[in-house]
Protein backbone atom coordinates (compact mmCIF):
# COMPACT_ATOMS: atom_id res chain seq x y z
CA UNK A 1 0.00 0.00 0.00
CA UNK A 2 1.42 3.65 -0.99
CA UNK A 3 2.36 5.71 2.11
CA UNK A 4 -1.11 7.00 3.64
CA UNK A 5 -0.77 10.64 3.37
CA UNK A 6 -4.06 11.23 5.00
CA UNK A 7 -2.66 9.32 8.10
CA UNK A 8 -2.06 11.57 11.34
CA UNK A 9 0.99 9.70 11.71
CA UNK A 10 2.41 11.00 8.35
CA UNK A 11 5.02 14.00 8.52
CA UNK A 12 6.87 15.26 5.30
CA UNK A 13 9.57 17.75 5.60
CA UNK A 14 11.23 19.83 2.57
CA UNK A 15 14.59 21.75 3.52
CA UNK A 16 15.96 24.33 1.43
CA UNK A 17 18.26 22.34 -0.72
CA UNK A 18 14.97 21.08 -2.23
CA UNK A 19 15.36 17.51 -0.51
CA UNK A 20 12.34 15.86 0.98
CA UNK A 21 11.51 13.48 3.37
CA UNK A 22 8.64 11.68 4.17
CA UNK A 23 8.19 9.33 7.25
CA UNK A 24 6.08 7.40 9.70
CA UNK A 25 6.17 9.40 12.51
CA UNK A 26 5.57 6.42 14.80
CA UNK A 27 8.12 4.12 13.07
CA UNK A 28 5.81 1.97 11.81
CA UNK A 29 6.72 1.98 7.92
CA UNK A 30 9.97 0.53 7.47
CA UNK A 31 9.64 1.03 3.51
CA UNK A 32 8.85 4.70 3.50
CA UNK A 33 8.96 7.11 1.76
CA UNK A 34 7.23 4.45 -1.04
CA UNK A 35 4.72 2.32 1.45
CA UNK A 36 3.05 1.90 4.24
CA UNK A 37 1.94 -1.79 5.65
CA UNK A 38 -0.69 -3.11 4.75
CA UNK A 39 -3.48 -3.18 7.17
CA UNK A 40 -1.54 -0.76 9.61
CA UNK A 41 -2.74 -0.89 12.80
CA UNK A 42 -2.07 2.37 13.69
CA UNK A 43 -3.71 4.15 11.23
CA UNK A 44 -5.56 6.70 12.07
CA UNK A 45 -6.94 9.54 9.97
CA UNK A 46 -6.07 13.36 10.04
CA UNK A 47 -8.12 14.96 11.76
CA UNK A 48 -6.44 19.00 11.73
CA UNK A 49 -6.71 19.72 8.18
CA UNK A 50 -10.20 19.80 7.38
CA UNK A 51 -11.53 22.24 6.20
CA UNK A 52 -8.28 24.65 6.04
CA UNK A 53 -7.43 26.09 2.73
CA UNK A 54 -3.72 25.11 1.80
CA UNK A 55 -1.36 27.39 -0.04
CA UNK A 56 0.35 27.45 -3.11
CA UNK A 57 3.51 25.93 -1.37
CA UNK A 58 3.02 22.27 -2.33
CA UNK A 59 5.61 19.25 -1.32
CA UNK A 60 7.12 17.67 -4.60
CA UNK A 61 5.73 13.99 -5.70
CA UNK A 62 7.78 10.99 -3.98
CA UNK A 63 9.67 9.90 -6.58
CA UNK A 64 9.20 6.36 -8.46
CA UNK A 65 9.85 3.57 -6.05
CA UNK A 66 13.11 1.38 -6.82
CA UNK A 67 12.40 -2.42 -7.81
CA UNK A 68 13.67 -3.52 -4.74
CA UNK A 69 10.70 -2.48 -2.63
CA UNK A 70 8.20 -4.95 -1.52
CA UNK A 71 10.93 -7.82 -3.09
CA UNK A 72 12.04 -8.84 0.56
CA UNK A 73 10.54 -9.77 3.14
CA UNK A 74 13.54 -8.67 5.77
CA UNK A 75 13.27 -4.86 5.66
CA UNK A 76 12.01 -4.31 8.68
CA UNK A 77 14.28 -6.82 10.44
CA UNK A 78 17.58 -5.57 8.45
CA UNK A 79 16.35 -1.72 9.70
CA UNK A 80 15.85 -3.24 13.34
CA UNK A 81 19.27 -4.80 13.32
CA UNK A 82 20.80 -1.57 12.32
CA UNK A 83 18.86 0.47 14.89
CA UNK A 84 20.09 -1.84 17.70
CA UNK A 85 23.76 -1.42 16.65
CA UNK A 86 22.91 2.12 17.22
CA UNK A 87 21.57 1.50 20.03
CA UNK A 88 24.85 -0.52 21.53
CA UNK A 89 26.95 2.42 21.06
CA UNK A 90 24.24 5.33 22.00
CA UNK A 91 25.00 4.61 25.64
CA UNK A 92 29.33 5.22 25.34
CA UNK A 93 28.35 8.35 23.21
CA UNK A 94 26.24 9.34 25.76
CA UNK A 95 29.24 8.78 28.25
CA UNK A 96 31.45 10.86 26.71
CA UNK A 97 29.32 14.01 26.06
CA UNK A 98 29.50 16.46 29.77
CA UNK A 99 25.91 16.55 31.06
CA UNK A 100 24.36 20.47 30.91
CA UNK A 101 25.14 20.69 34.76
CA UNK A 102 28.63 20.07 34.01
CA UNK A 103 28.90 22.48 31.05
CA UNK A 104 27.56 25.13 33.39
CA UNK A 105 29.48 24.54 36.31
CA UNK A 106 31.26 27.32 37.89
CA UNK A 107 34.83 26.86 37.13
CA UNK A 108 37.16 27.74 40.48
CA UNK A 109 39.18 30.63 39.86
CA UNK A 110 42.94 30.38 40.80
CA UNK A 111 42.78 33.75 42.93
CA UNK A 112 40.22 32.86 45.18
CA UNK A 113 41.61 30.83 47.96
CA UNK A 114 37.93 29.45 49.16
CA UNK A 115 36.36 26.56 47.84
CA UNK A 116 32.64 27.42 47.09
Amino acid sequence: MPMRSDCKHYQTRTYPSGDTVRKCAVDNAPEAPWRCPDDCALFEPRLADVNWRHGSLVTPATPDEPESVGQGEGVAELLDSAEDIINSVAEEIDAEIPTQAEANKPKRRWWWPFKR
